[in-house]
């Protein structure tokens, strides 16, 4: 039956998709929880009810069970863990990157995860991890797409197969190893040994990683981004282009006692209050949730609510045009994510091409705002504006004649016609008093118009205190103060 993917809407490079695996299907982006059938804290039937719709388990881990293993290869997969929707089995590559070495080969994982049922199969990559040296990376990469390749040939055309996606930290690396593995032929493809990443805030890293992996996939392929759980950075995931998403933190994290929120973690002994609308939280106060001697299981159900319900918000951020709102706000809640996320605007050039053309509304949040996408695509079709031979651009709303054509504007937009006033993204963005940033960024927006109609001339009218700082960033065009008209 094999695996394809369906994208039905979009917003930066994030999309709300359908995964079809066989005659499953999964709505994404969706996240798997992690199951260890030794530790069932949350059953799979249970994250079902929650709306789970696949999951994620190991398969290494089922193979060297004396509890697990004869009965997932009797009973199959789902029957053990009661879970009739998708599962996805990992083939032991985490226990590779952890132990450094594993008691099976890759064709003995693939062939015990198609003998157990698995809907989602994995070769036996080599995650090599962000430390290596450029010579190993090419040393280990090779050695996964070989094993990816033989995966393919022991399994078939039509095998509901994974290709991973590796490379360390090495961009042009991880680009070719996406091109290589969608040359093979795959239509899900996660991105591996990304963990260390995430679990030293090294996210800057992780959207340089993503975004080169990207550049090698093709736009309908399924990507799933192998580790990454927490609530905070799912923005962020989709907003590169990552379909799905596999957590234990969830349980790790309740383990811990620690209180999943979309804005980092906190200590339960620490809470006085449980700020969230989930039925645990609803049903305990901090100190019955703190006593409790169904602590980590309660705290596990808080923190897959926490997890699930965030997944939900993006889908419907993606739906109304306003994921860059949550993206912007969700990594404030972080330095090393706010510098991510800096380092994610640097990429919007490229991100732009693939956006929106329109959406339902732009919120001004700060300076980052002004490299966002919706701003790149307006500027660089401002060549299309139609000008006669004397132009003027008022930045106070009002015009002393005499000129052919006469545009406002708006930052951090910059110039604009009369008639695009209730047009996207014009009429339809909220922008607070003026700033420098988004006045410079609407100044680069007049140098552009004039660049791209050099048969104009083009004149600036400002107000009184942003006279000086407009002459300043336009030296090459004539700029006016309001009171000296």
């Amino acid at each position: 039956m094999g695996i394809s993917f369906e994208v039905l809407q979009k917003d930066i490079a994030g999309r709300i998709g359908r995964l079809r695996v066989g005659e499953k299907t999964v709505k994404t982006p969706a996240l798997l929880p992690v199951v260890n059938p030794h530790l069932p804290i949350i059953t799979p039937r249970e994250m079902q009810e929650m709306g789970v719709e696949a999951i994620i388990t190991n398969a290494y881990i089922f193979s060297k069970s004396a509890d697990f293993r004869e009965r997932a290869l009797s009973e199959g997969l789902h029957s053990v863990l009661g879970f009739d929707g998708v599962i996805m089995t990992d083939s032991g590559s985490f226990q590779l990157m952890v132990y450094g070495e594993v008691e099976i080969t890759n064709l003995q994982t693939l062939g015990f995860q198609k003998a157990i049922g698995s809907d989602i199969i994995v070769p036996l990559d080599i995650p090599t991890t962000p430390d290596a040296d450029r010579e190993r990376a090419e040393q280990e990469l090779a050695i996964t797409l070989g094993r990816i390749r033989e995966a393919r040939a022991f399994l078939g055309p039509d095998a509901q197969l994974a290709g991973p996606v590796q490379g360390a930290l090495f961009p042009e690396l991880r680009q070719y190893a996406g091109s290589a593995v969608q040359e093979i032929g795959f239509d899900f493809c996660p991105i591996g040994a990304v963990v260390p990443l995430m679990e030293n805030y090294r996210y800057k890293d992780l959207v340089d990683v993503v975004l080169a992996a990207k550049r090698g996939l093709s736009p309908s392929t399924c990507v799933h981004l192998f580790g990454a759980g927490h609530p905070a950075m799912f923005a962020l995931g989709v907003a590169m282009g990552c379909d799905i998403f596999d957590s234990a933190a969830y349980a790790l994290f309740a383990k811990d006692g620690r209180y999943l929120t979309t804005y980092g973690s906190l200590k339960v002994e620490e809470l006085s209050e449980l700020p969230c609308p989930c039925a645990v939280c609803r049903n305990h106060t901090a100190d019955e949730l703190k006593r409790s001697p169904d602590r980590e299981r309660l705290l596990a159900l808080h923190n897959l609510y926490v997890t699930l319900a965030e997944i939900a918000r993006i889908r419907q951020a993606i739906t109304d045009g306003t994921l860059w709102e949550l993206l912007d706000t969700r990594c404030r809640s972080h330095p090393r994510l706010l510098e991510a996320y800096r380092e994610f605007l640097r990429h919007t050039g490229e991100l732009e091409r693939n956006d929106n053309v329109s959406k339902r509304r732009f919120f001004y949040q700060g300076s980052e705002s002004c490299m966002r996408t919706e701003v790149v695509h307006y500027q660089r079709t401002l060549d299309r504006v139609s000008l006669g031979g004397r132009v003027l651009v008022t930045l106070t709303g009002s015009s002393p004649g005499g000129y052919d054509d006469v545009l406002f504007f708006k930052p951090p937009f910059g110039p604009y016609p009369q008639g695009l006033s209730e047009t996207f993204p014009i009429g339809q963005s909220e922008i607070p008093y003026w700033d420098d940033d988004m006045v410079r960024t609407g100044c680069r927006g007049i140098a552009r118009l004039a660049e791209s109609h050099p048969e104009s001339a083009i004149t600036v009218l400002c107000p009184a205190e942003w006279t000086a700082f407009v002459r300043n960033e336009l030296p090459e065009i004539e700029v006016l103060d309001e009171h000296a008209v």
